[in-house]
């Protein structure tokens, strides 16, 4: 028989805790223990998830990987994409790539009586990605591009709409300019309404057909600015641009949407920081307390302690009895804590009731990312730097004489 467990296990679950001092220190340390699981809970949870929703954001809108020809010098303006060397179907039959999007873009500016905006047109094709595009749409629908002839609807952010007090079929001109040439007027019909909450997209950005940008850049029918490549995961951007760099020809480059928005980037850096520090400080208040409870729990059972050593226990088994003992003690505070965080994100993952400023965050409402692994992680390194943090206290004991304990009682 394990004697220290089966000791430590007898004075946890004993009913004489119920009337003691104990009572309020197990209360005490159960309390500091749930409340670091919570809050260690939602802050991976929410950071994670922000972190992912804001990369997510940005990806679906312009792709994960943007292929460009090296004429554009990052401008907004498409150059037309170089074929030389663009293995296009080899890109598409790669295992991590869902699918891929042709587009042209060009400048210009949106006015009407009470406004005007500087714009972005995306003109894109009939291989546009409508269903990943639509968890965007917060109005109207998405523009149907067949490519035969000229499309005039357009789906413009909710940002833009605002300022030029635009709505679902309302009509609007644009106006472009290109070197040495007259002005080039076009007039759209907005038939859709989008909103990211990613500021520079939300600001810039409309959606038309490919047609309309390819005359005003002088491109020929079958000649495009870009194409978006969309993978299956996006944590495997970083792995699949090189394998995507080599298939794209000397002329043209990719882009990866991480790194086309770098200030955003910088913000979600941010996120690894904060939750690191939380975590850390959730971890040094759960050690206090804990520490405190095995000192008090302690120094309250002297006399079985000097009981304990006159019989022969060691020190050793004695420090593993009080170890045990106090992780017990936890145990229902990591359950609660479990209950309660996991609840409480279930609740904003579902309802969302926590909203956010897109201006500052990217993001309307706080998102979620519920991982086991997390959630397994958190409780099992609780426990485990809680026992570590316990020996060394715990060497209190060896310092107790039964012989003193005795004479004392």
């Amino acid at each position: 028989m394990n004697f220290p467990l089966y000791f430590s296990k007898k004075i946890a679950f004993s009913k004489d805790n119920k009337n003691n001092l104990s009572r309020i220190i197990v209360f005490i340390g159960r309390l500091s223990v749930a409340l670091g699981v919570i809050v260690s809970l939602i802050t991976v949870s929410t950071g994670v998830g922000s972190k992912k929703a804001i990369k997510e954001r940005m990806a679906d809108f312009s792709g994960h990987i943007s292929i460009k020809s090296k004429q554009s010098n990052n401008s907004y303006n498409s150059s037309i994409l170089s074929n030389d060397g663009l293995q296009l179907k080899k890109i598409q039959g790669l295992a991590d790539v869902a699918s891929t999007q042709k587009y042209v873009s060009v400048s210009g500016i949106l006015r009407n009586e009470h406004n005007f905006a500087g714009i972005i047109f995306k003109g894109v094709g009939k291989d546009f990605d409508h269903a990943r595009f639509k968890k965007f749409l917060i109005a109207g629908k998405v523009p149907e591009v067949t490519e035969d002839g000229y499309n005039s609807g357009v789906c413009i952010s909710k940002k833009i709409a605002r300022d030029l007090h635009l709505n679902v079929k309302d009509s609007i001109v644009a106006i472009f300019s290109k070197a040495n040439q007259n002005p080039l007027y076009r007039k759209f019909e907005v038939v859709g309404i989008y909103k990211t909450d990613i500021k520079m997209i939300d600001d810039l950005f409309i959606i038309g057909g490919i047609n309309h940008a390819r005359k005003i850049q002088d491109m020929k029918n079958s000649e495009v600015g870009g194409v978006d490549v969309f993978l299956k995961n996006i944590n495997n951007i970083d792995e699949e641009t090189p394998i995507i760099d080599k298939l794209v020809g000397y002329k043209n480059y990719t882009v990866k949407a991480t790194d086309e928005y770098p200030q955003i980037m910088d913000f979600i850096a941010i996120f690894d920081t904060n939750i690191a520090l939380i975590i850390i400080i959730m971890l040094v208040v759960v050690i206090i307390n804990i520490v405190m409870v095995l000192l008090i729990l302690i120094i309250e059972r002297t006399n079985s302690i000097g009981m304990l050593k006159t019989l022969g226990a060691t020190n050793g088994q004695i420090r593993t009895i009080f170890i045990n003992y106090t992780l017990m003690i936890m145990v229902p505070g990591l359950i609660f804590g479990n209950l309660i965080g996991i609840g409480f994100l279930l609740l904003q993952k579902y309802f969302g009731f926590i909203k956010l400023n897109p201006e500052n965050y990217y993001l309307s409402v706080v998102p979620v990312d519920l991982n086991i692994f997390y959630i397994l992680a958190i409780s099992l390194g609780i426990l485990v730097v809680s026992a570590v943090s316990l020996i060394l206290p715990s060497y209190l004991i060896s310092k107790i004489s039964p012989v003193k304990v005795l004479k004392y009682n």
